[in-house]
């Protein structure tokens, strides 16, 4: 039954993506905007009153996607757009009755825009609709951008886009001037008149109303730019060449073992646009001193952690580089593998290349890294290229590789991936179908056939129905060596159905019901054919209040197979064997905009041959639009026969902003099981859009002793400067 399965499920995609391929583009009818040419320059202010705003054309047909669907925004909302030969200038009237009422707690760049007020604007500058560049504004002039990708399916909230805003708050409301350089932007070179996909958004935080020019259905968000509407009035955009040149120096100190020693570097990156669809990065030395440090956390599973990517070099073009695999299981490709040791400590990065770009349906890349020999680990060659073509629609097709040399030794991890994609299905309902197959090869030990992984899924994302299935492989012989396995061995089945009701005249208070009657996940041991881990979990009760509350409570099955013992914590361990247990699962929520707000997550019941509760919780007090602090705290409480222990984790972060371009944090983590503490400082100036100065300072505490002692203490310095050539 299940290779049936199988089979028919990669019938249907292959049946799906022949007729994709002869789908012709229709007729697009969206609605469109006029960017006005300009000879004068604008002053940019945010206050909007030059002659040249008021010659624009102005759209302010916003409808509400929240609370009320269908309905036009209640406080008048405007936009107009300008252009010259280097700048697109974005003019926002976001009119307002009680001006006194407006949410606007932050200042700093990449802020929390789901908690503010705050305005959107997305640009899909290939009309290819299925990719786009993301600005989010908030009152006080605070910026955030990403890429989104597929639709909303991925994005790059870690994109920095050389952009810049004016804002101004008036008894009328609040006003925005946004200026962004086309270099920021690819796009298509060489046309006498480009047209864009390009759509906006609002958000009204105190009544939690969202209203969109375009795709204001509850299906898409504003990331779905098969729904957006048209930009027009972009003539003879010019097929500008530049070097931006972003060298760096770095200085401080470090104190560690009972010496201080001075630490100094220099290096920097060098852009090159080759054209408006591709751009060359190169980077020496490449220094990530001003990262965040990573988030802690405990593992009481036999699977490895995830830690996410939080350096800007690797973030920036992240889809490029995406094996399209999906799911947490395997990570064919996981970046954190180049310049970090297993023990996250860094690696040299001696210097790299990059290329990313797209011509018409084809989007390609390349990378090139070489790191320097450290830690007993010879200097490796990480060279990654990846290729993808746009079919139909909305739907594509893929292939990538990536390989690891050193010593003459070569490791590759190659595969080929696909999907189909539709906002039309049944009308104009979302769905997904798609899948990869990837290979890994190693030069010392040959080609070896069953070192190959799949993947196969299908979803309809949608907001009163969301279905999602899928069902992937494994095999031992699988290894990719830049890749994180947080499965090994294995085969696995998962399906999931969400019903999502919004009520119309009983329960008015509440928004949407989340019940979901399944959610199964089956995993076995691929060679052996043994259950590796099972669970089927029921949502018996969730639903999101009109005022921003949130709840819902799950019973869960839960059963683990172990081929060998398990050391879950220090002299703790489980014997091998299979396990089945219940579990119960709690989360509630306040409205997270407000001053104060918190969130409760619990999970409890029987655990192996005994019990167990994880708790966490967290507050988050947004003071003022220069101060805000959350607080975190996480405790397992674990009872087996073979012992008893408990672990905390206590984290804070303290968010302060003096400007939108001066701004920083100050993190805190302390672990009970590694009896470590953490503190991270950074603070951020931005002198001119593109030059950044760091001051960080970062303190490693060892508290096994019950005393505060200091293991490890930095201070750094650190300024990186733009300039174009």
């Amino acid at each position: 039954m299940k290779k049936l399965f199988q089979v028919c499920f990669i019938a249907v995609f292959v049946f799906l993506f022949s007729d994709a391929e002869g789908q012709e583009t229709q007729p697009i009818s969206f609605e469109s905007i006029e960017a006005l040419p300009i000879q004068n320059s604008i002053v940019f202010d945010g206050k909007l009153e030059e002659s040249q705003w008021k010659a624009a054309q102005k759209i302010s047909n916003f409808t509400q996607r929240e609370l009320d669907l269908g309905q036009p925004i209640t406080e008048r909302t405007e936009v107009a757009i300008l252009i010259d030969d280097e700048f697109m200038y974005i003019g926002v009237w976001c009119y307002d009755r009680e001006p006194e009422k407006i949410i606007a707690k932050e200042m700093r760049r990449d802020f929390s825009f789901d908690l503010e007020d705050n305005f959107m604007v997305i640009l899909d500058t290939y009309l290819d609709r299925r990719n786009g560049f993301q600005f989010v504004i908030n009152p006080n002039g605070a910026r955030a951008d990403l890429q989104t990708f597929n639709n909303g399916g991925s994005s790059n909230e870690f994109w920095n886009g050389v952009w810049d805003v004016r804002t101004q708050i008036t008894s009328e409301g609040w006003f925005a001037e946004i200026k962004i350089p086309f270099y920021t932007l690819k796009y298509r070179p060489g046309a006498e008149e480009q047209i864009w996909g390009i759509n906006f958004e609002r958000n009204i935080r105190r009544n939690r109303q969202q209203a969109r020019w375009q795709g204001w259905q509850r299906n898409y968000d504003i990331s779905d730019v098969s729904q957006a509407g048209l930009l027009k009035g972009l003539k003879k955009l010019r097929d500008k060449r530049f070097i931006e040149v972003k060298p760096y120096g770095l200085g401080g100190v470090e104190h560690a073992s009972g010496e201080t020693e001075a630490v100094g570097d220099i290096g920097g990156d060098i852009n090159v646009l080759l054209s408006p669809t591709y751009r060359l990065n190169l980077t020496f030395n490449t220094d990530f001193a001003q990262v965040e440090a990573d988030r802690q956390q405990i593992n009481l599973t036999r699977f490895p952690l995830f830690f996410p990517e939080l350096r800007e070099f690797f973030l920036e073009g992240d889809d490029f580089f995406d094996f399209g695999f999906g799911g947490n299981r395997i990570i064919p490709f996981y970046s954190r593998r180049i310049g970090l040791s297993e023990s996250r400590e860094t690696v040299p990065i001696i210097a790299g290349a990059r290329i990313l770009g797209k011509e018409e349906k084809t989007t390609l890349g390349a990378m090139s890294i070489q790191t320097a020999e450290a830690g007993g680990d010879p200097s490796t060659n990480f060279t990654t290229l990846s290729w993808r073509q746009d079919v139909g629609d909305q739907s594509v097709i893929g292939a990538m590789t990536t390989n690891k040399i050193a010593k003459g030794r070569w490791h590759s991890t190659t595969g080929i991936n696909g999907r189909y994609s539709t906002a039309k299905f049944l009308g104009k309902s979302n769905l997904d179908i798609g899948g990869a197959v990837i290979q890994t090869y190693n030069s010392d030990e040959g080609y070896e056939s069953d070192a190959l992984a799949y993947r196969a899924f299908v979803s309809l994302p949608n907001d009163f129905l969301s279905v999602f299935a899928s069902t992937q492989r494994s095999p031992t012989e699988f290894d990719p060596e830049v890749g994180l396995m947080r499965r090994r061995n294995f085969q696995e089945s998962f399906g999931q159905v969400f019903f999502q009701p919004r009520p119309k005249n009983s329960f008015k208070w509440i928004r949407q019901f989340y019940f979901s009657p399944i959610a199964l996940t089956y995993a076995q041991y691929n060679d052996t054919k043994e259950l590796q881990s099972f669970s089927y979990k029921i949502r018996l009760l969730g639903f999101e209040t009109r005022s921003g509350e949130g709840f819902y409570f799950d019973v869960e099955r839960v059963a683990e197979g172990l081929n060998q013992d398990f050391e879950i914590f220090s002299d703790v361990v489980i014997s091998e064997g299979e396990y089945w247990w219940n579990r119960y699962n709690f989360f509630f929520e306040t409205f997270e905009a407000r001053e104060l707000s918190f969130s409760t997550t619990c999970s409890f019941g029987e655990f192996f041959e005994g019990n167990s509760f994880s708790g966490e919780g967290t507050a988050l007090w947004r003071a003022t639009k220069n101060f805000n602090i959350n607080l975190n705290y996480e405790k397992n409480i674990i009872d087996l026969p073979q012992g008893s222990f408990d672990t905390d984790l206590i984290g804070s972060r303290i968010e302060y902003a003096i400007h939108p371009q001066a701004f920083g944090s100050l993190l805190g983590q302390w672990n009970s099981a590694q009896q470590e503490m953490n503190i991270n400082f950074r603070f951020q100036l931005i002198p001119k859009i593109g030059t950044d100065f760091y001051f960080i300072v970062n303190q490693i505490v060892d508290t096994k002793s019950g005393k505060f002692d200091a293991e490890r203490s930095t201070v750094l310095a650190k300024l990186v400067w733009r300039f174009v050539v």
